[in-house]
């Protein structure tokens, strides 16, 4: 068991706040955060060694960023051929029904916004169903002449 001593130091107020913050996001106490940083600038830790940090969190992030790009580009495909289908087959609406759609469609929304939330609150999410190892569809698999949203259009039960 190793022991500790009590060492009382001074900070900069802003400074306290960083740690506490970092505290608080690693869920580590500020005390091991200052007894690490200490460490650190005792053991005279190489540029090398820094740079190799810097490295990998710089990969990781640019690991994070690609898939948020590609769950940005799936969102997006999805609500355009959303849209796409519903105004294809939505027919307008009189005059003289237009009030009573409002009401439904605003009660409608309520639900939808009532169940997006309950599946956030799970953690369920829509773009985690869907499989990352299936490959995307390349228009070699599309017939000439039609597109893959023109083809779900004609028969939307694909």
């Amino acid at each position: 068991m190793t022991t500790r001593t009590r060492m009382n130091v001074y900070f900069d107020p802003d400074l306290l706040k960083q740690v506490e913050a970092l505290s608080l996001r690693r869920q580590v106490s500020k005390s091991a955060i200052i007894e690490v940083a200490v460490a650190s600038f005792l053991s005279g830790d190489s540029a090398e060694k820094l740079e190799a940090a810097l490295s990998r969190r710089m990969d990781k992030l640019g690991r994070q960023i690609d898939t948020l790009d590609e769950d940005l580009a799936i969102l997006g495909e999805t609500v355009s051929l959303f849209v796409h289908i519903w105004l294809a087959s939505t027919p307008p609406l009189p005059k003289s029904a237009q009030a009573a759609a409002r009401a439904k469609g605003a009660e409608r929304f309520e639900g939808f916004m009532q169940t997006l939330g309950r599946r956030l609150a799970t953690g369920d999410r829509f773009l985690k169903e869907l499989s990352r190892d299936m490959p995307a569809q390349s228009m070699q698999d599309v017939p000439a002449g039609e597109s893959a949203t023109n083809d779900s259009l004609k028969n939307p039960s694909r």
